[in-house]
């Protein structure tokens, strides 16, 4: 291997060597507490609204480097309004669901038509909604706490309560059999894929990595699956959050590595104007972009009233910094065009191993902020450098 494909190589990796080290940093911290079962569920739980909200996030980045700030106060906005109508007014929990999702869409389209077709930048309409729907959860709580506790159908359908784990259909032992199944079940479909995938790139002439690179990452990746999927199993199997963001993650994966309105994005973000002379609707794209980050907010709203079993007017609070910060730590683009899932996903679990490494080391709330501005700001930086060749200033 020469060394332009070895710096390739580790450019392309930087972020999975990355994440590596701060693990094994705060493993030797916190005396391995960090990688104790428990806390590997925590992980997963408590960052559900950043896997779902950074994917969402993603597809507006992509389109130009474009951001959505009304996140967090949208996720407060459904949340409030689902807790209203499932204690206040007795609205049924199916029907709840139903109208929380139709909400947080709505939201999206309404923001997207200003953004697309009036072409107001998305900083300014976004950072409206922030304002706007912060106030009007406010509003819709009058200020106050609303606890679901006694919700448990919709609070174990979306990771809250402490039942809302995957049972076990085969037995009660101290290991939980139907989780480790789940693991090889999810490493057997990954290594089938990637083979299929080689194959089909072969047949159609296309440059393909060597056979030695890619077997180790398929080995390296099962490894990863299993060794989660075992420290899952110690704890009380797979967390029901898990499979709503198992289902984000692989359904976003496959709409932007396999379909054409995947594709359309990356376009926009690459070079608009040649993207509209083309014949794209572009102004389609930015609303789908929006719409959809809509969507996902009220599913992040699920998770969140869920998990904390209520809903307040505080919920929310910098959720668009945590997904945007994952998104760029993941690889993607300030400028729009390139990112993708896996890549924020790996953002995502980077912010989440260091939030919860900090909080187990007992470092100070205002501290972890600045940790975490350093290694955003870090992101970004190595972002913009490497385009440029590796220059840092820029030149005039």
């Amino acid at each position: 291997m020469s060394g332009q494909q070895i710096l390739g190589f580790l450019k392309k990796y930087t972020m999975i060597f990355v994440l590596i080290i701060v693990v094994a940093f705060f493993s030797w911290r916190t005396g391995g507490a960090l990688l104790l079962p428990m806390n590997v569920s925590n992980l997963i739980s408590q960052n559900a609204y950043v896997f779902i909200l950074a994917t969402g996030m993603l597809l507006c980045i992509l389109t130009g480097g474009n951001i959505d700030l009304s996140v967090g106060s949208v996720v407060c906005f459904v949340g409030a309004v689902g807790a209203t109508l499932m204690v206040n007014k007795g609205v049924p929990v199916w029907l709840t669901i139903v109208i929380m999702i139709a909400v947080g869409t709505a939201i999206g389209a309404f923001q997207g038509f200003w953004i697309a077709f009036v072409r107001i930048p998305p900083f300014i309409v976004t950072l409206a909604g922030m304002l706007a729907f912060r106030g009007l959860s406010n509003v819709v709580l009058n200020g106050l706490t609303v606890s679901i506790t006694n919700k448990t159908t919709f609070v174990n359908l979306f990771g809250g309560g402490a039942d809302c784990y995957i049972h076990d259909v085969f037995g009660n032992g101290t290991l939980n059999l139907t989780c480790l199944l789940g693991g090889l079940v999810a490493a057997t479909v990954y290594v089938l894929t990637q083979f299929g995938s080689r194959i089909k790139k072969k047949t159609k002439n296309y440059e393909v990595e060597a056979l030695w690179i890619f077997v180790g990452k398929l080995v390296a990746i099962v490894a990863v699956i299993m060794a989660f999927a075992y420290k899952l199993a110690q704890h009380k199997g797979i967390p029901t959050v898990l499979i709503w963001v198992l289902a984000v993650i692989l359904v976003y994966a496959y709409i932007t590595g396999n379909t054409t309105i995947g594709r359309h994005f990356y376009a926009v973000g690459g070079n608009e104007k040649a993207t509209k002379l083309s014949g794209i609707n572009t102004d389609k794209v930015y609303f789908l972009a929006y719409t959809n980050m809509g969507f996902l907010a009220a599913l992040a709203a699920m998770v969140t009233i869920a998990r904390l079993t209520s809903a307040q007017p505080t919920y929310g609070q910098n959720y668009e910094m945590d997904a945007i910060g994952s998104c760029f730590i993941g690889g993607a683009s300030a400028y729009g065009g390139i990112g993708t899932v896996p890549g924020v996903i790996i953002g995502a679990v980077l912010m989440g191993v260091i939030n919860l490494g900090m909080s187990l080391m007992g470092v100070d709330a205002n501290m972890q902020k600045v940790v975490k501005g350093l290694v955003l700001l870090a992101a970004v930086i190595f972002d913009v450098v490497s385009k440029r060749g590796g220059k840092l200033f820029a030149k005039n």
